[in-house]
């Protein structure tokens, strides 16, 4: 009988493991350049040649693909810190959104102690009259005048604009993830081609985090405004509110008397 012979594979047989193979699961930033390096290779620049005698016993060309992975490891880094703006971002827009709500209804709530005011005045003139003939008018005790809301004026604030955009379903930046549209430079295909690409990478991802840095900051200045402005206006609502109660006080007591006679 004849066996079946086992095919014999030698070392340089064996497939080669690039980025589009095993590399791939683990970084999809270059995915589809035509310049690539081997997995073996990134896990020798990984740890800066120290198992193959360090940088200054490395050649020309091993220093040039070299630089091509520190460039592109910068890259990511970049993108990273600019994906952190983001999630700020995202946040900040959140909570000037949810400042503005406060204040409106600060706002209304301090309108609506006002009218409670209005009915007071009058179911405090009407138990004034109520009683005998010959009991005295009653009056009462009041300390100070209800104002209500103070109408500010002040400048547009971005809770408002945010909030409007967003009832409109627009968006005021690029959302999380999401980059300025912009012609991409081709795909390299040697290694300084790569080094170009990914610094262009670099500079547009740099402008957006910029940007955004640039927004945050102006948002910071909007938080703070917006907080000052009501704990401006919490002052005279909370005086409101203990006037309103000083006064129900002595009307209670003033219909516990009528109905007591």
């Amino acid at each position: 009988m004849f066996g079946l012979k086992k095919p014999h594979i030698t070392i340089s047989e064996s497939p080669v493991l690039t980025q589009d193979s095993r590399s791939d699961l683990f970084d999809d930033e270059v995915k589809g350049s035509g310049y690539k390096l081997s997995y073996a290779s990134r896990n020798k620049y990984k740890n800066d040649f120290v198992d193959s005698g360090g940088l200054e016993n490395q050649d020309v060309q091993e220093l040039e693909h070299y630089a091509a992975y520190k460039a592109e490891e910068t890259t990511k880094t970049v993108n990273r810190a600019l994906k952190i703006a983001e999630n700020i971002h995202e946040h900040a827009t959140k909570t000037i959104i949810t400042l503005h709500q406060q204040g409106e209804q600060i706002t209304r709530t301090h309108m609506t102690a006002a009218d409670m005011d209005r009915d007071l005045r009058r179911s405090e003139k009407l138990l004034g009259s109520l009683g005998g003939i010959f009991s005295r008018m009653w009056k009462p005790k009041k300390g100070r005048a209800i104002k209500g809301p103070t109408i500010y004026d002040p400048a547009p604030r971005k809770g408002a604009h945010l909030k409007q955009r967003e009832q409109l379903g627009l968006t005021t930046t690029p959302s999380k993830g999401q980059r300025r549209s912009r012609t991409p430079p081709p795909e390299p295909t040697n290694v300084m081609q790569k080094v170009e690409y990914e610094k262009t990478k670099q500079d547009d991802a740099l402008s957006d985090l910029s940007n955004i840095l640039g927004e945050l900051k102006e948002m910071a200045v909007d938080i703070g405004s917006e907080i000052k402005r009501q704990n401006k206006a919490l002052n005279p609502f909370e005086d409101d509110v203990d006037e309103l109660n000083f006064r129900l006080t002595g009307a209670r007591q003033r219909g516990r008397r009528l109905l007591g006679k």
